[in-house]
């Protein structure tokens, strides 16, 4: 081996460190702008007249929504009731259940609640927010809407609306009131579980 080949060894090696550090510190700059633009979407309440509001799914229980979706649900019959759009749309598969769709309980719950069945559609294959997602802007095309309230948790509806966008779909967005403060940890805990599902999609991985 000559000796400017040998030199080449610790250069290479440097210059793939040099890589490396560059890669990560990419990453974490977007993950940390990731992050602010998920809190600062949380905190907005765009709603206002629209094609529809999309109540996205939570857990459900033997036919009964969580606490968490019937937070979801009531604050979408809030808008409804406020006439801010004619049309309500609920999603969510069954997740396992034989029996009960989240969509499916949504839909009953808000008939229950006094919404008219014709005002509301179930959107019930979904199995996660991209399915959903893409089942609801296919419903909203073959309906002739354009925009929508999305409701859902507060650090929900960053990747909610980005990915509605992409369907072309108008978003505004109505997070559900939320219950007692969370604490410091679960807070941020939420918001990066949401900042890793963004850039998941954002990779094509999701």
């Amino acid at each position: 081996m000559s000796r400017s080949s040998a030199a080449a060894g610790p250069k290479e090696r440097s210059a793939l460190r040099w890589l490396l550090w560059a890669a990560l510190a990419a990453f974490l700059a977007y993950a940390g702008v990731t992050y602010a633009r998920v809190v600062r979407q949380s905190r907005v309440d765009d709603a206002r007249p629209a094609d529809a509001v999309i109540v996205f799914g939570a857990a459900q229980y033997s036919g009964h929504p969580s606490p968490v979706f019937k937070a979801r649900l009531d604050h979408g019959y809030d808008l409804f009731r406020r006439k801010l759009a004619p049309v309500v749309i609920t999603t969510g598969g069954q997740g396992g259940d034989p029996k009960f769709s989240e969509g499916g309980v949504g839909r009953d719950y808000l008939v229950a609640r006094g919404i008219p069945d014709q005002a509301l559609i179930a959107e019930t294959q979904s199995d996660d927010t991209s399915e959903s997602v893409a089942r609801v802007a296919a419903i909203m095309q073959r309906n002739g809407m354009r925009t929508c309230i999305a409701v859902s948790d507060p650090y929900h509806l960053y990747r909610i609306r980005r990915m509605l966008e992409r369907e072309g779909v108008a978003v505004y967005t109505s997070p559900r009131p939320q219950g007692k403060p969370q604490g410091w940890w679960s807070r941020n805990l939420a918001v990066l579980r949401e900042v890793v599902s963004y850039m998941a999609w954002r990779a094509g991985l999701t």
